[in-house]
């Protein structure tokens, strides 16, 4: 069985690993198409918390059914849920199993699926029917946007901004939209503003290299964002965020980054504003997102930028991961 396999930071290594043998509660799959994550290229590069070499990347597939097998047919299409929770701590029995207390992600915690086979619990496996490959590789990376905007309960009309206009701060867009808010992108890339102007449709873009708070205020009559995301993933502009939130709004942090972030606490208290994490997503965000996909809300045309097949995808990793490479989301085809 062929896999790839990220030994110590900027080093990916091919290797051959016998068949796996599911357990008594998983599903063999068969992975066809990888999605490759921010948090992928944060481990090549060494800046992944909660992480530990050497490690199987990969937490962003389409897969088939190897084999029948509890309640699947084989050549069926599904997309798993990567996060493995327990069941037992007080955040799965609140139903807050994405933030599980012993979580284990796969491709981070444990081996995921930049490999041919991959036994994966039945519980954690969802129906994919209906969609192509690629638009399964996406459901995981948007789940994590349209987690965020449930958790902040976005409402219509509300002026949401989105700090990082990469594959999350896309999927936060693309779900603030659906939930009928009124979307601004802040980014420092030109071209990723121009794809949430020209083909998200956004309701304003403003460049972050300017004044934030200004362009905010012009753009909606004076007023900051009700609820405002950071997927950044860089500390100045996670705490630059705290300023784009209207008294009594909400700043969700999506972005998860090593060390200590600071804030002016007169501004948090006089806004009274809340600050929220969001992390993975639970399995009504995955439902969403299928149906979303299947109805048509959500198109992942312009969303993959970048593809190749699982023997060329060492030699294209670490060029992907360059912001001037421009990639969107790159999808790896086994």
């Amino acid at each position: 069985m062929k896999a790839i396999r990220c030994t110590k930071p900027g080093y990916l290594e091919s290797l051959d690993l016998p068949e796996p043998e599911p357990g008594e509660d998983e599903v063999m799959l068969r992975v066809r198409r990888i999605g490759i994550c921010g948090t992928d290229y944060h481990a090549f590069h060494g800046r992944q918390p909660f992480f530990e070499y050497p490690r199987i990347l990969g937490h962003e597939l389409a897969a088939e059914v190897a084999e029948d097998g509890a309640g699947f047919k084989a050549g069926q299409t599904v997309v798993p849920i990567p996060y493995l929770e327990c069941g037992e701590c007080p955040a799965c029995l609140a139903g807050k199993t994405n933030c599980c207390r012993n979580i284990k992600v796969l491709g981070v915690h444990v081996d995921g699926g930049m490999r041919e086979l991959f036994p994966v619990r039945a519980s954690n496996v969802l129906p994919a029917d209906g969609l192509d490959l690629e638009q399964v590789a996406t459901v995981e990376c948007l789940a994590i946007g349209a987690h965020a905007v449930r958790r902040a309960g976005v409402a219509a009309g509300e002026w949401t901004a989105v700090a990082g206009t990469g594959p999350i701060g896309i999927g936060v867009l693309h779900f603030a939209r659906i939930a009928g808010a009124r979307t601004i992108a802040i980014d420092i890339n030109p071209d990723r503003l121009a794809h949430c102007r020209d083909v998200l449709g956004v309701d304003a873009c403003v460049d972050a290299r300017e004044d934030v708070v200004a362009q905010l205020r012009e753009i909606t009559g004076g007023d900051l964002a009700a609820a405002a995301f950071d997927a950044t993933g860089a500390p100045p502009a996670m705490e630059a965020a705290f300023s784009y939130v209207e008294h009594g709004g909400r700043l969700v942090f999506i972005s998860v980054v090593k060390g200590q972030l600071s804030f002016d606490d007169p501004l948090f208290h006089s806004r009274e504003m809340t600050l929220m994490g969001s992390r993975n997503a639970t399995r009504a965000d995955f439902q969403q997102v299928l149906d979303a996909l299947r109805s048509g809300a959500v198109d992942i045309s312009p969303f993959v930028t970048h593809r190749c097949e699982f023997g060329e995808m060492i030699d294209h990793f670490e060029p992907w991961s360059d912001p001037a490479a421009g990639v969107i989301k790159a999808v790896v085809s086994l």
